[in-house]
């Protein structure tokens, strides 16, 4: 009887060794962001037989000519892209010439519409005017929120030539996780925008 009584007591002081054990306190773990290395900002000049104008960009970036829109040619031999493998992200350029079929109007509402396409999911869009006296005139649309294009922009002389460029990524991850890569990228847009100037 000793025994089991003994083994009894045992078993209780056991249990509450066991039950009576500290709980870890459960902390949740700090919100990270993938780790960006930016490349030092050179750029290089972009003066192609196949655009009429030049501007400077990055030189961790490649130009890549259109030559197949959606299986047809492009309407224009200057429609390119402006390629970041770094980031996977890509400026997608497109060039009219002004004139009967493309009409400045028609290009700068176009221009409108599609950044508009963002509208139901932007929370702001702002509207940056450029103008400068070396005939490029146009404006920066910079939208937040968590939309496919977050900076495009149009640039033209008013007379013959319109350009628009749109910034992509081809990245699934939070708007938030890829804003730094968005500012650095925007920066190289602008840069590209104030170097620009038409050939003719």
């Amino acid at each position: 009887m000793n025994k089991s009584k003994l083994f009894l007591l045992l078993t209780i002081v056991a249990i509450f060794a066991i039950g009576c054990k500290e709980e870890s306190v459960q902390t949740p773990k700090p919100r990270s962001f993938p780790r960006v290395v930016y490349p030092e900002k050179n750029y290089v000049q972009f003066d192609t037989s196949f655009c009429e104008f030049t501007f400077e960009y990055p030189d961790y970036a490649t130009i890549v000519q259109d030559t197949s829109f959606f299986g047809e040619k492009p309407e224009d031999a200057c429609w390119f892209n402006i390629y970041v493998p770094q980031f996977q992200s890509l400026i997608f350029c497109t060039y009219y010439p002004l004139g009967k079929k493309n009409s400045l109007n028609k290009v700068i509402n176009d221009a409108y519409k599609l950044a508009g396409v963002h509208n139901k999911k932007a929370s702001f869009i702002d509207e940056i005017p450029v103008s400068r006296p070396d005939h490029v005139s146009g404006t920066i649309f910079d939208i937040e929120g968590p939309v496919a294009s977050t900076y495009q922009f149009f640039l033209t002389d008013s007379t013959t030539h319109f350009l628009r460029g749109a910034l992509y990524f081809n990245v699934r991850t939070n708007q938030d996780s890829l804003a730094p890569v968005i500012e650095f990228m925007k920066k190289d847009v602008q840069h590209m925008i104030s170097t620009f100037k038409w050939k003719k």
